[in-house]
């Protein structure tokens, strides 16, 4: 696997560095604030219990607009909001103020700053009020609520009681609190946006996935990334970090401020960022270049430092982080080829279940739209291979022609790279570990498109055994009609009677295997013959000739038993778990391809009769 691609001895060395700040074993130079900040060699903060907070207590956050320097922002306690987030999930209610506040109102990227009551940690700020906010109020996640996530991984306790709820998108304010303050009728709390930091990315593509996230609460913006520093890992309470999602020639990263430091965990955000529970991403350190001031909603502009550890978990409450050695990401190489030029990409991916298979998608599409050839009106032609680890790789191979619809023709290809990481992801049999991906995309500036018009045989009747010639016409997308033949043999042991040639597309002949592959109860027997079902699928830059039979097939497992005996099909039926065979009407009798230098569709039937 030559095309696989790891860290570099230093980048590894960098790691490890960025881990020992973290735990103490290795003294970073910082600043004199910094250097003394207990919080920062991970003591246990003072906290002030949910019951003794109070409407009026005043106290602040704390939190980065620019750079490296924490900022207070001054707050005072509305009340309390009880059972917002569910049950046993109370919301603080508060104030912020100040001129900062005033000017950019509560920011995307906040969530996740500590506040301070009477000089202990109340919690995190988490929720915002509305969109176009005449004063900045916002909501806190209590620190217990933080500190009672359950934590994943080896030792698998939680800080304290763990509590599980699905993320929502807004929270009413209860009537008696709205009238209280002012606020309309339907007035709402959300989470606060997180900066999701795109680099290496067109502009289109980002446009083009920004609603794939906004469903989470991110806020799609251009960013970078920041050279590793010593002191990477030396974080405290109203720093940035940053969940990385993707990293080197492209990156994505979402990034949200640190509520706290225990021990080697860091809590951050005060809300999911995804929601999925578990979730493993390496954990870096984010360096705010700005504060972008709007109306609508300001937002944070992080670019992303040295990579600092591992996050384990993303749930209702918070994020956490954990010091060290990062985890192991999925290698992906993309390379486009366009006739007048080609660029190639390195990069690494989590694994996840629901997050890859967009990832990838976020990936091809970039690579096809943000080479500076690229241009609508091209046939792409795809291959690559996913490489399993315990399993035959997944080799991908198809042809995609442009068509007259609104959407981006790199848009076809990349919703077939994404549906063929969700069948591999969502199998019912095991979990999947991937080694590492290759595509590769070659560009044709023309559209390769031609659709079945008709078809013949050059005999209506045939003798079994019998070599006889299939003729195809086709109309191209622009041009003359032609015809194709395809030499076909009927077989030798074909009883007598009628038979159907069926000229079809790739799509036609697909739609069987993909139904007895998926749905409740698949019908395969493991992941590997789920692979072989993937790496038989026919291709759609070949014209096929399938000779159809009036016997029934028995589908078993990824098997296909033409001509089954009505004895066999009785002995299976009593063996076989629900779900596992299916019964087929028509047996194949043979199947025969030509490869096309175009994307073939539409399909026409032949009846022949055998003597």
């Amino acid at each position: 696997m030559g095309w696989m691609f790891r860290c570099t001895a230093r980048v590894r060395a960098l790691y490890l560095a960025a881990a020992l700040v973290g735990v103490g074993l290795l003294v970073p130079v910082l600043g004199p604030l910094r250097a003394q900040s207990p919080a920062a060699l991970g003591a246990k903060p003072a906290i002030i219990p949910l019951e003794k907070i109070q409407p009026g207590m005043t106290g602040y956050a704390q939190t980065i607009f620019e750079g490296d320097r924490i900022e207070r922002i001054e707050l005072e306690v509305v009340g309390l909001l009880p059972n917002l987030l569910g049950p046993r999930q109370d919301i603080i209610l508060v104030r912020l103020k100040g001129p900062r506040v005033e000017h950019t109102g509560v920011v995307s990227g906040m969530s996740g700053s500590p506040v301070y009551l009477e000089g202990q940690l109340a919690g995190a700020l988490s929720l915002r009020f509305g969109l176009f906010a005449k004063e900045p109020l916002a909501g806190v996640t209590p620190i217990e609520s933080m500190l009672n996530l359950p934590i994943s991984g080896e030792d698998r306790k939680p800080l304290a009681e763990p509590n599980e709820a699905a993320r929502a998108a807004s929270y009413p304010i209860p009537g008696e609190f709205a009238q209280q303050l002012g606020l309309g009728t339907g007035s709402f709390l959300a989470p606060i946006e997180t900066p999701l930091v795109f680099s290496g990315f067109h502009p289109a593509t980002l446009t083009r996935y920004a609603g794939e996230f906004a469903g989470y609460g991110l806020v799609a913006v251009p960013g970078g990334t920041a050279p590793a520093r010593a002191d990477d890992a030396a974080l405290q309470p109203g720093d940035m970090a940053s969940v990385v999602l993707m990293q080197g020639d492209l990156s994505v990263q979402a990034s949200c401020t640190v509520s706290a430091v225990v021990g080697d965990r860091i809590l951050l955000c005060g809300h999911p960022v995804f929601g999925y529970g578990e979730l493993v991403a390496p954990m870096a350190r984010g360096r705010v270049v700005t504060t972008l001031a709007s109306a609508m909603a300001s937002t944070k502009i992080v670019n992303a430092g040295g990579v600092i550890g591992s996050i384990t978990d993303d749930r209702l409450t918070g994020v956490i982080g954990r010091l060290g050695l990062p985890p192991r990401l999925i290698p992906m190489e993309l390379e486009s080829m366009t006739p007048a030029g080609r660029q190639h990409y390195r990069f690494e991916l989590v694994e996840h279940a629901k997050l890859t298979p967009l990832l990838v998608g976020l990936a091809t599409m970039n690579g096809l739209i943000g080479n500076p050839l690229y241009g609508e009106g091209q046939t792409f032609r795809l291959t690559g291979e996913i490489a399993i680890e315990g399993h035959t790789p997944v080799n991908l191979e198809n042809m995609f022609a442009p068509t007259d619809l609104p959407l981006p023709d790199a848009m076809f290809i990349v919703n077939s790279v994404q549906t063929i990481f969700t069948r591999i992801f969502t199998n019912s049999y095991e979990a999947v570990r991937i080694k590492g991906v290759r595509l590769r995309v070659e560009a044709v500036p023309e559209r390769r498109w031609a659709m079945i018009d008709s078809a013949w045989s050059e005999k209506s009747e045939v003798s079994p055994g019998e070599g006889i010639r299939v003729k195809v016409l086709l109309k191209p997308y622009r041009g003359a009609p032609f015809v194709r033949e395809v030499p076909i043999t009927i077989p030798p042991q074909a009883p007598k009677g009628q038979l159907r040639i069926l000229v079809s597309d790739s799509e036609t002949l697909n739609r069987m295997s993909r139904f007895f592959s998926l749905g409740p109860q698949s019908r395969l027997g493991g992941l590997e013959q789920l692979i072989a079902l993937l790496n038989r699928e026919r291709r759609n830059h070949r014209l096929y000739v399938t000779l159809l039979q009036p016997n029934p097939t028995l589908l078993l497992e990824d098997k296909e038993l033409p001509n089954a005996p009505l004895s066999q099909i009785r002995i299976l039926d009593q063996r076989r778990t629900p779900g596992s065979s299916l019964l087929l009407r028509e047996s194949v009798a043979g199947e025969w391809s030509v490869q096309m230098n175009q994307v073939i569709t539409g399909q026409y039937v032949i009846p022949v009769t055998v003597r």
